[in-house]
């Protein structure tokens, strides 16, 4: 959709939505026009989060994100796009200096164990996969992507389990370090996925301290950490150097800041204050649906990085 028709239209609908979102479409359309970074971190929206703004195209609805002052993106189904979708999509992304944020590297075993296992196939399968995403990584200039490893295994003991994951780890670094990219280990809660092996960020700690390596590092996605432990502020603190990644929903709801119990203008500044510059990937859904909560959603995240 190009600007002046968005404008235009954006215009339309806030008469029809009334008062509170006419002064939020207000913002964004200065927003666009003067089309330039607005918040102090950077938060990577998703394809779908503004659809009913920039319509179905990926590449319109990038340039929707940039235009309300977005710099980062984040996809996790990246690698099943077609080639030629994905080069449109890094071309976009250059053009409208926006960093790529994570995809996901493999297939995701809910309800058996693989990783953990230590079964060799599986490992090697796995670290296919990880060869594969090296050239999804260059071709859509992603330097992230998302690990999760799967079922835990009943039948094994728990350190055993963690010896067979650190080896595959190991493995897999190997294959991303010669090209400077990072698998992001993510942490799960027992709640939306009950039986996970990796579910805690001091274990994900632990586990990135035995790898050893650039390549392997954490992603804190602060809605499952709120849910599996909590004390999100110490917890982030204590596997700093680890944190490569973060992602982001409140809690209930795994909608938007400010519609849960995180204090995320609090987390958003304890996070700055570190001097972190990588991405927060908005990994969650839209509170109120339609433009309306498009707009919501906007607006949440300039009130929450207002610090």
């Amino acid at each position: 959709m190009k600007r002046r028709s968005f404008i235009k239209k954006s215009t339309a609908t806030a008469s029809l939505l009334g008062v509170g979102v006419t002064g939020v479409n207000a913002m964004n359309i200065l927003d666009s026009q003067k089309n330039s970074p607005s918040f102090n971190l950077k938060y990577a929206p998703h394809l779908g989060m503004f659809k009913n703004h920039a319509g179905n195209d990926p590449i319109d609805q990038l340039n929707f994100m940039a235009d309300q002052g977005f710099t980062a993106f984040e996809d996790n189904g990246m690698k099943n796009r077609a080639v030629e979708t994905q080069e449109k999509m890094a071309k976009t992304m250059r053009d409208r200096n926006m960093t790529m944020g994570v995809f996901v590297a493999h297939k995701i075993y809910w309800k058996e164990p693989n990783l953990a296992s230590g079964n060799i196939d599986e490992r090697n399968a796995f670290l296919n996969e990880i060869k594969e995403s090296v050239e999804v990584a260059k071709r859509v200039n992603a330097k992230w992507m998302t690990v999760v490893p799967g079922h835990v295994d009943l039948s094994q003991n728990i350190d055993y389990q963690t010896a067979h994951l650190v080896e595959t780890l190991k493995q897999a670094s190997a294959i991303l370090e010669p090209h400077n990219l990072t698998m992001v280990l993510e942490p799960l809660n027992f709640r939306d996925h009950p039986g996970l092996f990796l579910t805690e960020s001091p274990q994900a700690y632990q586990i990135c301290k035995a790898v050893n390596s650039p390549s392997c590092k954490i992603l804190f996605d602060i809605y499952h950490q709120q849910i599996q432990e909590g004390n999100l502020i110490p917890n982030i603190d204590a596997c700093w150097d680890e944190i490569a990644y973060f992602q982001i929903g409140d809690n209930p709801g795994r909608k938007e800041p400010t519609t849960g119990e995180i204090n995320y203008k609090n987390v958003f500044k304890h996070i700055h204050s570190k001097g972190f510059k990588g991405i927060l990937g908005m990994e969650h859904g839209n509170s109120i649906q339609g433009k309306k909560g498009e707009l919501a959603v906007i607006e949440a995240y300039k009130a929450s990085d207002n610090f």
